[in-house]
């Protein structure tokens, strides 16, 4: 079992990949391959029980079936975390929007040419995913584009650079990825010598994508037109401005809120989403009947893709279960038989984690590190690999939940992300990789 559990997860990738051939969404495919992993795992021995468990020897519950439930359980509240957050955060865009918001932002971007406006979108992004993080910031900045780019294909290769642009920018941030944040928060990184040691090697790793596009991009984009069918209710520019500014300042405010409270993420999101909901509830109250509709949060609920979320929590189930078996444990020990002498194993060994996370989570590749090693604090090590697993899934376009979020919100090709961004995503990482071994010789 243990080993079908790995080919029944590539069968799974496989047909996550071949989405649009199949023709099947690939929401159900992660949550059938999610299903599958934790059954196989219910039929073998695990590894190791989940922390702080004890079997009830007086429950009449047979012991695979408690240990099983029991790790779900574990797991699961990990992958609520996530989906909670991305509820809220998705809200709260899409409210900003409703209200008019990001006309705020598009109507100072003139430039409609494709270069000019790239560069634009993603040095934005760069620096506002070390503010926020990666997931936040790509979710704002896709329905920023949705602003300004009326084809899809266009829409779908900037897309993709605020991936890579979010993933890098929150590479070298303390609270930008959440495998930085793990790291910080372990006492593994220091909140200064992480910006200083990894801004460069994450800058690089987007500005050498971009140079590349810069020379093969041509021509300029065609801005969205609006539906003149449609009934527009007008909004007073101060009522446009006060959710506009409400909704960037509570995003900006989750990181704030985790660091004075040290709560999860996700109740931080659902916090400034409860106080928008109550200030556009309290403007509604002046509108009519029709426009309450329009406006309103409950509407609005409708037309967050669902179907993102569930394969959100499909993926993150089925990684969930190759951990809890053992599978990450297995892999992070077989790296540590590398025949590399020194330093330069651990170098090649952050750099394969960095591979790796494009094809599983690199959440729980960072944590098997933190668990197998006793580097200490700032150590080059603990600095490389806040690098490589926050900029290394950008090589997939589900290799990170920033490109998760952009496959599910824009519909992005897996097989054409592969063949038009992966070469370029893999040369930032690797000139990235590069920087940062010569700053430290």
């Amino acid at each position: 079992m243990f080993s079908i559990m790995i080919v029944v997860f590539v069968l799974g990738y496989i047909c996550i990949a071949l989405e649009h051939p199949l023709k099947i969404n690939k929401a159900a495919f992660a949550l059938l391959l999610g299903v599958l992993l934790w059954t196989l795992f219910a039929f073998i021995n695990p590894l190791a029980l989940p922390a702080g468990s004890e079997y009830p020897q007086d429950s009449g519950t047979p012991f695979l079936t408690w240990l099983t439930h029991t790790a779900l359980i574990e797991h699961l509240g990990e992958i609520a975390e996530i989906l909670f957050f991305l509820l809220g955060a998705m809200t709260i865009v899409e409210l900003v929007d409703t209200h008019g918001g990001f006309g705020i932002i598009t109507s100072r971007i003139k430039t409609t040419k494709k270069v000019p406006l790239m560069w634009i979108i993603a040095l934005v992004t760069f620096f506002m995913s070390s503010v926020l993080d990666n997931l936040t910031t790509t979710i704002v900045m896709i329905a920023l584009i949705r602003k300004l780019i009326d084809n899809q294909k266009d829409r779908w290769l900037f897309g993709s650079i605020i991936v890579i642009a979010a993933n890098s920018g929150g590479a070298w941030s303390p609270i930008g990825d959440v495998t930085t944040i793990m790291l910080w928060i372990a006492g593994k990184v220091s909140t200064l010598q992480i910006m200083q040691g990894i801004i460069l090697p994450s800058l690089v790793s987007l500005l050498l994508p971009l140079i590349v596009l810069s020379f093969t991009m041509k021509g300029t984009v065609s801005r969205p037109q609006k539906d003149v069918n449609k009934e527009h209710i007008s909004l007073k520019i101060w009522e446009r401005n006060l959710i506009f500014f409400m909704g960037v300042g509570l995003l900006l405010f989750v990181p704030i809120f985790k660091t004075l409270t040290h709560l999860p993420p996700y109740l931080g999101i659902l916090g400034g989403l409860s106080v928008l909901w109550i200030t556009t509830e309290i403007l509604n109250r002046k509108r009519t009947i029709a426009e309450q509709g329009q406006f309103s949060v409950a509407v609005i609920l409708r037309k967050i893709d669902t179907s993102s979320i569930l394969f959100f929590l499909g993926i993150l189930a089925a990684v969930a279960a190759l951990q809890a078996c053992g599978h990450l444990a297995m892999l992070s020990g077989n790296l540590e038989k590398l025949p590399i002498e020194g330093q330069a194993k651990y170098d090649v060994i952050a750099m394969i984690l960095g591979v790796l996370s494009s094809i599983v989570d690199n959440v729980p590749l960072v944590a098997g590190a933190i668990g197998m090693y006793d580097f200490p604090l700032d150590h080059q090590f603990w600095e490389f690999m806040a690098y490589t697993a926050g900029t290394g899934g950008s090589m997939l376009i589900i290799g990170s939940a920033a490109g998760v979020a952009a496959m599910g919100m824009e519909k992005i090709n897996f097989i054409w992300y592969l063949k038009y961004v992966t070469p370029l995503a893999l040369l930032g990482y690797v000139a990235g990789c590069g920087t940062y071994l010569l700053m430290v010789l």
